[in-house]
């Protein structure tokens, strides 16, 4: 597979700014903005889809069904919830500065370690190229910063944001390593993703109803 197609200066400046609006979504403590700029890094997941498919148009597919489900379904599953429960996030286990330093380091750090050491982590001969070496540190980082919201986030919707970043960061990732998967597979994957995070949101709304938050650490209270 050829890159001398590719518009390398786009790819890396949309790449940077789906790594940047990770740390966004997870800081902002307004849900809905926060989903907004989930949605906004959706539009760039498909952007960079669009400019990698000069060299395999198969990603126009892929293109086509992230902008359905991650920039059009998801979003609207979560302003949806967000509105039947609270609009502003419960505190975090870490405080915002501290929260901002942390995430901030793992952005860099990470991507700069998987950027650097990628053919430790990948050995398909793809990954080895420079544009899909950067677009692999990218989906790793971004994987990482969803992980961290996961773990330090009390709030339920945050948490599925934070999960639907994991998600994006694993989606991005198969442009470097696996081109080729066929459309058939990457649409069950979509569904599959739109679908849990439609049964989540469902359960944290019912939740919700019968505690009157949000907050994961008070539902050790449903097994009373």
């Amino acid at each position: 597979m050829s890159t001398t197609d590719l518009h390398v200066d786009l790819i890396r400046t949309l790449s940077m700014m789906v790594v940047i609006t990770s740390v966004i979504t997870v800081e902002v403590r307004r849900l809905r903005l926060s989903s907004v700029m989930y949605g906004i890094q959706a539009l760039l997941i498909v952007a960079l889809l669009l400019s990698f498919a000069a060299v395999n148009p198969a990603l126009y597919w892929w293109a086509g069904t992230a902008l359905i489900t991650k920039a059009v379904l998801i979003p609207w599953f979560l302003f949806r919830y967000i509105g039947k429960t609270q609009e502003t996030e419960l505190r975090p286990l870490i405080g915002f500065g501290p929260s901002v330093v942390v995430a901030a380091v793992l952005m860099i750090g990470f991507f700069r370690l998987t950027h650097s050491y990628v053919d430790l982590l990948a050995h398909a001969e793809l990954a080895q190229e420079e544009v899909f070496r950067t677009n692999l540190a990218v989906a790793s980082t971004v994987f990482v910063v969803g992980l961290y919201a996961v773990l330090t986030r009390r709030d339920a919707v945050k948490t599925v944001i934070g999960l639907c970043l994991l998600e994006n960061g694993v989606h991005l990732s198969l442009v470097s390593l696996a081109p080729e998967v066929s459309e058939t597979a990457l649409f069950g994957i979509a569904t599959e993703v739109v679908v849990t995070v439609f049964l989540l949101l469902y359960v944290i709304h019912g939740v919700y109803l019968r505690f009157g938050t949000t907050d994961t650490l008070r539902l050790s209270e449903l097994r009373g």
